[in-house]
């Protein structure tokens, strides 16, 4: 029975992170798989969220597209993003007070940046740069990963105790 449930929840969390992605992608910058995914990590782990992170990471190609790129980055980061909140859940006892969520949301943020510079070497070294494109490609990014930056901060901030409770209630 325990194996029927997690199933379960790792396909309707993943179709949670595709829907939430499907429906804020004409906004630059805003984004709900951050809060959603780190809640998650947090809560139900390493295992489950690394479950998640890969089927989110291929099913959402059948909506946006197959781009290698794409696909590489979102392997690499969301498996990255999982480890680190899933080892933080370990490291804080899976607890969350005040203290704790200020850290998590500015882990957040720097997991933010890191998507936006992975993103900034892996499509250039994938579709063979110049390094001055390299250089504008990365300089153009600059204008979503403030906006991304904002939003994680607000999503963090306002919605991690909300989906904390709800996920330690599933638990």
């Amino acid at each position: 029975m325990k194996a029927a449930k997690e199933i379960a929840l790792v396909g309707v969390f993943t179709a949670l992170l595709i829907g939430g992605q499907f429906v804020l992608s004409g906004i630059s910058g805003v984004e709900m798989v951050t809060v959603l995914l780190l809640s998650f990590s947090y809560c139900f782990g390493i295992r489950m969220g690394l479950f998640v992170a890969n089927t989110f990471s291929i099913l959402r190609c059948l909506i946006f597209g197959f781009f290698p790129n794409v696909i590489i980055l979102y392997l690499v980061y969301y498996n990255l993003f999982v480890l680190s909140f899933g080892l933080l859940g370990i490291r804080f006892k899976r607890e969350l007070d005040i203290a704790i969520h200020i850290k998590l949301v500015i882990v957040a943020c720097v997991m933010t940046v890191i998507f936006t510079g992975l993103d900034d070497l892996i499509t250039p070294l994938y579709y063979g740069f110049s390094i001055d494109a390299m250089k504008a490609y990365a300089l153009a990014s600059l204008t979503a990963v403030l906006p991304q930056l904002i939003c994680t901060i607000v999503t963090v901030s306002l919605l991690l105790p909300i989906l904390y409770r709800i996920f330690d209630r599933i638990k």
